[in-house]
């Protein structure tokens, strides 16, 4: 029976798909456009694709039907917070039509403490969602990830690196093939994880570290530079929240406890997952591009 993995050419599901056939899982991509090229280069590897929208509870339920377990992730950078909401209903709803024997939902890290962050709270009614349901099921909960530096390479090639947040400021971190592994862990044990809270990272670097891992992965220099918080409470009040709660509070994963749990993760180190990128060469400052 197949693991059925919502999002899978997304960026956590893809990850999610790639571990699962690294352990030698069989997969059903659930995607939204199975003539994408990330589908179709699924389909051409062997993976079951079919065709799921996250809000549509009937084409999940299909999705989930005659599967082992699923994987599922929502989000609101699409279409909003409320649609958010929206997918994490048609997906316990999905769950529970056709007794899923058992649900991996993604979270995020620190949903669950009243953070005020917009999309943690949509992330948290999900979970209490979930969790009247009575569906055998797990929550998995990362924190930011590595890649979401992968966003800002113009600033790379111009040698700096900009957050609102101070530069001494640890951010706790993950790489997401280390969150596709330890979804497959909790795929491969349901009975050791249903009811639990898993949250995840795999390194707490500050941003001065994260920029001088980057320029050495890059072969330059690159700078941090604060940029002012309050510049987002109009622009992005999600991000300003979000990156407020980082500033004053921050994730509080036991990364120590995390490793016991699942000792077979490599846990990639910010700069190991660096060194595997393509960044743009740093320019030298004074230097016109």
């Amino acid at each position: 029976m197949p693991i059925a993995v919502l999002g899978a050419t997304g960026g956590q599901g893809g990850a999610v798909v790639a571990a699962l056939r690294e352990a030698g899982r069989p997969v059903r991509a659930v995607v939204r456009d199975p003539g994408s090229v990330r589908a179709r280069a699924l389909a051409a590897v062997g993976v079951e694709v079919v065709v799921g929208e996250l809000s549509d509870p009937v084409s999940l339920a299909e999705a989930f039907r005659n599967a082992s377990a699923a994987f599922a992730v929502t989000t609101p950078f699409q279409e909003g917070l409320d649609a958010e909401l929206a997918q994490g209903a048609a997906i316990v709803r999905a769950a529970e039509d056709v007794r899923l024997p058992y649900l991996v939902l993604a979270s995020v890290a620190s949903a669950d403490r009243d953070t005020g962050v917009p999309h943690f709270e949509t992330k948290a009614r999900t979970e209490e969602l979930l969790t009247v349901s009575g569906l055998p099921a797990s929550v998995v909960a990362p924190t930011y990830f590595y890649d979401n530096a992968l966003g800002a390479l113009d600033e790379v090639a111009a040698g700096l690196l900009t957050l609102p947040l101070p530069g001494d400021r640890p951010l706790q971190q993950v790489a997401r093939q280390d969150l596709g592994r330890v979804v497959a862990a909790m795929v491969a044990e349901p009975g050791r994880w249903i009811g639990q809270r898993v949250e995840v990272a795999g390194d707490d670097p500050t941003p001065v570290r994260m920029a001088g891992e980057i320029g050495r992965a890059a072969g330059g220099t690159v700078t941090f530079r604060r940029t002012p918080l309050e510049d987002l409470r109009t622009a992005n009040p999600d991000m300003f929240a979000m990156y407020r709660f980082l500033t004053d509070t921050g994730y509080q994963v036991d990364l120590e406890a995390l490793r016991a749990q699942f000792p077979t993760v490599p846990w990639t180190s910010y700069g190991a997952w660096a060194e595997t990128q393509d960044w743009p060469t740093p320019r030298q400052p004074g230097r016109r591009a």
